[in-house]
């Protein structure tokens, strides 16, 4: 179960912290969402805010409290 509901029509520009940081990329910026042809959210685009590097993940990993933290802490 998650901590929060997230809704996938709003996470464009939402800012989301990770709990394990890799390479001191804690910060990130959802910069991109990817959908289906009916327009469903299937994936978002991570950006890091220290080296603007992305990646692509599953919009629901960002649901996941052990990885992820709403906001920027």
């Amino acid at each position: 179960m998650s901590p929060y509901r997230l809704n996938p029509r709003k996470l464009l520009l939402s800012k989301w912290t990770a709990r394990q940081p890799h390479n001191r990329e804690k910060h990130f910026l959802v910069t991109e969402l990817h959908c289906d042809e009916e327009g469903t959210v299937l994936q978002v685009e991570l950006q890091a805010v220290l080296s603007q590097r992305s990646e692509r993940l599953d919009w629901h990993a960002l649901q996941d409290g052990e990885r992820w933290l709403m906001g920027w802490k």
